[in-house]
């Protein structure tokens, strides 16, 4: 049985996330300390005890979760001796996700990945200004219909003025979302059940990810990657702009520029990491949303998600 492992984005944060591994566990207590460290800031306690207002923010949900995720990882190896390297084939993350799956992966130390997501959640909050962009979710729509909905949405029927929107996430399952200016946004909601779509809603988020509004904010990660450390993956990271294994350092960090800006293409990563032979998907940090679109996008594969210490031990009795 090929092992995947699988690391959260934004949207599964929630106040107490972490709070069971730290008291259980050193290891854990260990790497939430130094992402407070390398912030300068005590994100464990807005972790562990809220408010969700606070922790929500996407320069304080991104490190958290790639935090809460790599806490879990350093159980696993520390108390449950779990050797990434020689049990795991590949590794993926979904956004910000994909950071958490290069520090599990070590192509970049902990307190590197804490500060370059800090950075990622203001560069991309600052990117627009606020109520300039929107996202919404398609829900029962796949890709091509999602695409349609774009094309029809783009132009403002006012003015005949091209706006942005294009798609943000394809999580497949009959999920894909779409970015852009937020009136352009609204008029793809208000489109989508004339195209066969059978539910559209705007998302709740402060500004619109993966599109080319965020250009600045890549331009921001491009500077800071350009001075991070990278390494060489001890397991191939599949990328979110690509859908493929990414091995060299240099590569991987222009994806990650790719990807502030870039559709994060979900569907097709699970798809090509059980195509490489992964059969069993485990999902490493908060909530369960990727194991859902597992179970939709790989349904012959095993899905699972490990985030508090009764997850930690199951999964290693698994092993």
């Amino acid at each position: 049985m090929a092992l995947a492992f699988v690391f959260p984005g934004q949207g599964s944060q929630a106040p107490g996330m972490g709070r069971d591994l730290a008291a259980a566990f050193p290891a854990a207590r260990e790497v939430f300390g130094e992402v407070d460290e390398a912030l300068k800031q005590k994100l464990s306690k807005l972790m562990f005890e809220g408010p969700a207002e606070e922790l929500t923010l996407t320069a304080n949900a991104q490190p958290a979760l790639m935090a809460h995720s790599i806490a879990v990882l350093r159980v696993l190896e520390k108390e449950g001796g779990f050797d990434l390297a020689a049990r795991v084939a590949l590794v993926a993350g979904h956004s910000l996700g994909e950071y958490s799956a290069l520090t599990a992966a070590r192509a970049f130390d902990l307190a590197t990945a804490a500060r370059l997501l800090r950075l990622r959640g203001d560069a991309m909050q600052k990117a627009t200004p606020p109520g300039t962009g929107a996202m919404a979710a398609l829900l029962g729509a796949d890709l091509d219909q999602a695409k349609a909905i774009c094309e029809v949405a783009r132009t403002d029927p006012e003015t005949g003025k091209a706006e942005v929107i294009g798609i943000a996430n394809d999580n497949g399952g009959g999920q894909v979302v779409v970015s852009g200016h937020a009136a352009a946004v609204d008029r793809a909601v208000a489109a989508a059940p004339g195209l066969g779509v059978k539910r559209a809603m705007r998302l709740p988020v402060s500004a619109p990810f993966h599109c080319p509004l965020m250009a600045p904010a890549a331009e921001a990660m491009g500077e800071a990657l350009e001075g991070a450390a990278v390494a060489a993956p001890v397991v191939p990271v599949v990328a979110n702009v690509t859908a493929a294994k990414a091995t060299d350092p240099a590569e991987i960090r222009a994806l990650l520029v790719q990807q502030v800006t870039g559709t994060v293409r979900w569907r097709e990563c699970v798809a090509a990491m059980a195509a490489m032979g992964c059969d069993r998907f485990v999902e490493i940090g908060a909530g369960k949303v990727l194991t859902g679109l597992t179970k939709r996008n790989a349904p012959d594969a095993a899905a699972s998600a490990v985030g508090t210490p009764a997850e930690v031990e199951a999964l290693l009795k698994s092993l």
